[in-house]
């Protein structure tokens, strides 16, 4: 039987999660290692050796090791194109690279605003940290011009890579759903018709379902 790929981190972690999300859709067997950040686990020697920076998630696979979310996804769909959801990463040059604008999107446009509410609205109350209205203020208008890209662009096409489920969709699935379920900026999100639908389509999905109880189980662990 296949030894089970690891995956270091909290599932808490939306970076963590992404990851997970992807392992769930392409059906493969993955083993979660607890990474204790408060107590700087993350930034020992010998989780330096798989995570050179120092964060989660770190990945190994067959002997191999690799950091940063969206890479990991990106080989997990390639190394395991025949299981799961196969069209997942697309199965032709041109749907790849659809995929691949919008996984750019995910990261340099839409991660980097709602990460920084994420953080203020859910994570610095929780962490007796101030929350700064200003940058609250500041992403919360970044993030709503991205969104009304994506309602012309979901006006158009069911998912934003075309009319299937793709990496694309499930990058931006931890980011929303902490701003949808842990935050009262959810509206971002369901006052858009289509970026609504999309929302309730993408984070109905089985594979996200886990993730999410398996977050919050840790929770009330």
């Amino acid at each position: 039987m296949a030894t089970p790929v690891k995956v270091y981190g909290p599932a808490m972690s939306t970076a963590v999660s992404r990851v997970l999300a992807c392992l769930l859709e392409k059906n493969v067997d993955f083993q979660l290692i607890p990474v204790n950040m408060s107590k700087g686990e993350h930034k020992k020697p010998d989780f330096l050796k798989i995570q050179p920076f120092g964060q989660v998630p770190a990945f190994e696979d067959d002997g191999i090791s690799l950091f940063e979310s969206r890479a990991i996804c990106r080989y997990i769909c390639e190394k395991y194109a025949d299981q799961g959801n196969k069209g997942l990463y697309g199965t032709n040059p041109l749907a790849k690279a659809s995929i691949d604008q919008w996984l750019e999107a995910e990261g340099q446009s839409f991660s980097p605003p709602s990460s920084a509410l994420v953080f203020q609205l859910a994570f610095a109350p929780r962490m007796k940290i101030k929350q700064d209205q200003v940058a609250i203020k500041q992403n919360e208008e970044k993030l709503s011009k991205v969104l009304d890209v994506y309602e012309k662009r979901l006006q158009e096409t069911r998912f934003l890579a075309g009319e299937e489920f793709s990496l694309a969709d499930l990058s931006h699935l931890p980011n929303a759903q902490y701003l949808v379920s842990a935050t009262d900026r959810g509206e971002l999100f369901t006052s858009r018709d289509n970026v609504g639908r999309w929302w309730d389509e993408i984070s109905s999905r089985d594979s996200w379902k886990k993730v999410v109880d398996m977050q919050q189980k840790k929770t009330s662990a």
